[in-house]
């Protein structure tokens, strides 16, 4: 696995962004503009899409203006939707760390697409995938055995996330092998989906407040969320 060095007033930065924590607040640098914070996840992921990585540096460097939305600014995860889902397509970046935990396959809504992920909801019951920026919060044993429920923060595209049931869980049907074989991953019932073998520390990694961002060149929500906004929706920072 590659490691990328991020350095310390680089990561001050970021948490000061959203408050003051640890040995950060004694150094109080400027915020960690969302620029940088992208060149620090291209370093880490070089696979993943430059532009997608920027969008979720916006999106988090907003989120960390507001917080009432519960995010951790040392942890990030991306999951790029309009690769197919026979690509790793989901990426974990612990900063504390200084490095990228897991560049995974991820598996999508069965009424989202077949390989390629197209159609996306808010709505219960359309057993499609759901756009923008999530919270990730607490983790349970369920019918999907150890998952991680993810708390939508963009109203309109993902804020039923919770009472839709969508979480991080682990599912034999995430098979890259199988996928190779058939053309494509098993699909959720909307839940992003990630191996077995991988589901409880990938899960580990990111519970109680790691920000996940889901991306698709998606017009509207491109257009209408909040946290990609101009002056982050027009909070002041």
């Amino acid at each position: 696995m590659r490691v990328t060095r991020i350095t310390r007033t680089a990561l001050c930065g970021l948490a000061l962004a959203g408050s003051a924590v640890g040995a950060c607040a004694a150094a109080a640098p400027a915020p960690l503009p969302p620029a940088q914070l992208a060149d620090m996840l291209a370093r880490a992921a070089p696979g993943a899409d430059r532009k997608v990585l920027q969008l979720a540096a916006k999106a988090m460097t907003c989120a960390l203006r507001r917080p009432e939305l519960g995010i951790d600014p040392t942890r990030l995860s991306v999951i790029d939707y309009s690769r197919p889902s026979t690509e790793q397509r989901m990426w974990v970046f612990d900063l504390t760390r200084q490095k990228l935990l897991f560049e995974e396959w991820v598996a999508h809504g069965r009424n989202s697409g077949g390989n390629q992920t197209e159609h996306f909801s808010n709505r219960d019951g359309s057993f499609m995938s759901s756009l923008g920026a999530f919270t990730a919060k607490e983790t349970y044993m369920g019918g999907n055995g150890y998952s991680l429920r993810l708390e939508g923060l963009e109203p309109g595209f993902n804020d039923k996330a919770r009472d839709r049931a969508i979480v991080i869980h682990g599912a034999p049907y995430v098979n890259p092998t199988m996928a190779r074989l058939q053309g494509r991953l098993g699909r959720s019932l909307g839940c992003p989906a990630v191996r077995l073998t991988v589901a409880k520390p990938l899960i580990n990694s990111l519970r109680d407040g790691a920000m996940v961002f889901a991306y698709y060149p998606d017009t509207d929500w491109l257009a209408r969320s909040q946290l990609l906004g101009p002056d982050c929706g027009g909070r002041a920072g």
